[in-house]
């Protein structure tokens, strides 16, 4: 029970999605410096490779439009080729779209719902020969989604495929935590709440002080509050734990 294995992500082979910035970014970092093997990957291959180099040789960036069947497939053979074992999965990469009901354009529904959720559903299956490579009834192989507090409550913002696809991030991973738990793979997922992001710099400056006011704690989320949860799943230490949502919002989805 020493917290160096407990908690050790050392020699774990994990792919992060989306994982180019803001929380992959946070994740991806979290795991390298760990002693993980880490695969990112992000539609802009520049910022993807970017982070690879900065993050050093334990990082490899094999970039992907994942809102596109043909690119989850190509990506999930890549991955494959080089992590014929995957330990972890992160289902981060993600999309947002605001407009008011009225105007809310068919475009902005189809983006968000295809990255969000089509991808993490269909990535998933892809990459099940080799999460059940690297599975076992004492260290299951772990796949675990990013989902959102605006999958738990009503927000403030008009962003109506946002939050419904976040609800059913965190209902899949329910499914899959049924399905996936007698081949040794478990699934839980990540709510975060207001992390500064280019996601979230797209919120005027009012909302985000806002949300900050109205946060129990009185800040909004850092790299460390990310490294911390996703080092905890990513490990041995979560192993009995499967259909879980961890909410890391300062307590913000609980009580405003």
């Amino acid at each position: 029970m020493k917290i160096d294995q407990l908690f050790s992500v050392a020699g774990k082979r994990i792919v992060v999605t989306g994982g180019s910035r803001g929380i992959g970014e946070m994740i991806a970092r979290a795991l390298v410096d760990n002693g993980a093997e880490v695969i990112i990957t992000s539609r802009k291959a520049s910022d993807c490779e970017a982070l690879a180099a900065a993050l050093g040789p334990a990082c490899v960036a094999i970039p992907a439009d994942l809102s596109q069947m043909a690119e989850i497939e190509r990506f999930a053979a890549a991955v494959a080729a080089r992590f014929p074992r995957l330990d972890v999965l992160f289902n981060n990469a993600g999309a947002s779209w605001g407009a008011g009901i009225d105007e809310f354009p068919e475009v902005g529904w189809d983006k968000v719902m295809d990255l969000n959720v089509k991808s993490v559903f269909f990535l998933t299956q892809k990459l099940l020969p080799q999460l059940e490579a690297a599975a076992s009834a004492a260290a299951p192989a772990k796949v675990i989604n990013i989902g959102s507090i605006d999958g738990q409550h009503v927000s403030d913002l008009e962003t109506y495929s946002y939050a419904a696809s976040k609800a059913g991030v965190l209902h899949l991973t329910r499914m899959m935590a049924k399905f996936l738990g007698t081949r040794h793979i478990t699934a839980n997922a990540i709510a975060p709440g207001f992390f500064p992001s280019k996601m979230t710099a797209g919120i005027a400056e009012e909302f985000r002080e806002a949300f900050r006011a109205a946060t129990p704690l009185q800040r909004w989320g850092n790299p460390d509050d990310m490294a911390g949860v996703a080092l905890f799943l990513a490990s041995r230490a979560s192993a009995f734990m499967t259909g879980a949502v961890v909410t890391v919002d300062g307590g913000y989805a609980t009580t405003v």
